[in-house]
């Protein structure tokens, strides 16, 4: 059995790493960046043979990144998965950004992209005992994406899907933190292992944090989670006396857009200004002659803590198509405005919704990569409505559609509890979106104004 050696292993938290990740296997690096980019810990690793100089090697014109490519990956992958969940146990146990590191803590996160939604649970041990040992409790990646059928990807670049597992495996028994990996939906092999590692690193950060999305932060300064040291971790980090609270409203964000058809005239001003509960009858001003769309866009923003003026005169006469259409159109196209290039900002997060008896959790990033994809009860609702209170349920679906895809967000919607209507489904959805796009929209102040990608922008 070929014997590899780890140097230079390192995580840092909110620092960076002086040194390289350098596994051997091109995509693993690629993944282990994320760590760097998304839960803010400078990780290092360089992978090499006792009886081989890797300099010396790639001097000689070898393939470098993918020098190991061929050799015993399950080991390799054990080894660093091992490596940096010691490494990473040091700063769960020690606290980190977070005071609180006694008790068992917990976080979730939902990581979307355009063709992959996983979902990472993180739970710690009921003790701050560097002996405590976590475990992979569920793994459902495989298969990796959908091509070939039944079966999808075998190898990723040159790294083996089948050993992603034996990854996540030695990191959480070394770690000390139990992990949890659920496939929720995903066609391409590529994004599904992107989604799961990305999901680790952000719900890494909540928990090193004291922070989790589990809990329905129903406005700025209100939290309705039982958990009180979440809550006050929260607060502290987003509420309205954080450092992020008061970056976020120095930016001065707004857009705004006036626009005239045949078919529509249109009005929508955005201020991303932290609205202040009490504030809203004054400053969530809604009339589009729809009465569905005035209540949906209104608790959008009230859920967003954002100012909106939205006025529309359109063709109701004819239908709620072009009125609804054009609304989203411009809304969506003004918060891409008021959201600039986005750097310095959370950038992801997932929340949940609930209506009557409808709950829809909204997964968001704004990526600059337009997508949605939901499973809402829409074209086979309960009662088989055509019409969601007045606007019509193909128009609701085609609202969502717009709305994203202007607004330059990747976006996945999960119905967690069918509605009695479809009406509260919308505005469950409604209350989810506008809590998700909050907290993306919030700037982390550690991230100091740089964007929160491993490719270093989201413009390209």
């Amino acid at each position: 059995m070929t014997s590899f050696t780890l140097t230079h292993t390192t995580c840092l938290d909110l620092s960076k790493s002086p040194h390289p990740i350098s596994t051997g296997i091109g995509f693993l690096d690629h993944m282990v960046d994320q760590l760097n980019s998304h839960a803010q810990i400078g990780v290092s690793v360089t992978v090499g043979k006792d009886d081989v100089d890797d300099a010396s090697a790639a001097a000689t014109g070898g393939d470098e990144v993918n020098r190991y490519a061929e050799e015993d990956q399950g080991v390799i992958m054990a080894q660093v998965g091992a490596a940096i969940g010691a490494e990473l146990k040091k700063i769960v146990y020690s606290g980190g950004s977070s005071s609180n590191t006694t008790g068992v803590r917990s976080s979730r996160f939902c990581c979307p992209l355009d063709e992959a939604l996983v979902e990472c649970i993180l739970t710690t041990a009921n003790s701050s005992s560097q002996q405590q040992q976590g475990k992979l409790t569920t793994f459902t990646l495989p298969p990796y994406g959908k091509y070939p059928s039944n079966k999808g990807r075998s190898k990723i670049g040159t790294m083996k899907t089948q050993y992603v597992e034996t990854f996540f495996a030695s990191l959480a028994s070394t770690s000390g933190v139990n992990i949890s990996l659920h496939k929720i939906r995903g066609d391409n092999g590529h994004h599904v292992v992107e989604s799961a590692f990305k999901a680790f690193s952000r719900a890494l950060r909540n928990l090193i944090d004291g922070t989790d999305t589990t809990s329905n932060y129903c406005s700025v300064g209100s939290c309705s989670c039982n958990n009180n040291a979440a809550a006050a971790a929260f607060e502290e980090m987003w509420g309205v006396k954080s450092e992020s609270y008061t970056s976020s409203l120095e930016l001065c964000r707004e857009g705004k857009l006036e626009r005239s058809t045949k078919e529509t005239l249109i009005l929508v001003h955005v201020w991303l200004n932290g609205l202040a509960k009490g504030q809203e009858e004054e400053c969530v001003v809604v009339d589009t002659g729809i009465k569905t769309m005035d209540e949906f866009v209104s608790i959008l923003a009230k859920e967003a803590c954002m100012s909106v003026e939205v006025k529309c005169k359109g063709d109701l006469y004819v239908d709620d198509h072009h009125t609804s259409e054009d609304v989203s159109i411009a809304l969506g196209q003004v918060l891409n405005t008021a959201l600039g290039t986005k750097a310095g900002l959370n950038r992801m997060w997932c929340a949940v919704g609930a209506y009557g008896d409808a709950e829809v959790e909204v997964t968001m990033d704004l990526s600059n990569r337009p997508c949605i994809t939901h499973n809402l009860s829409l074209s086979c609702n309960p009662n088989d409505e055509e019409y969601a209170g007045d606007l019509s349920v193909e128009m609701l679906d085609h609202v969502l559609e717009s709305l994203v895809m202007n607004n330059k967000a990747t976006v996945h919607i999960v119905e967690k509890k069918v509605g009695k209507s479809v009406l509260e489904t919308a505005l469950a959805t409604a209350m989810a979106y506008g809590r998700a796009l909050r907290m993306c929209a919030a700037v982390d102040p550690r991230r100091a104004g740089k964007t929160a990608s491993s490719k270093g922008t989201l413009s390209v």
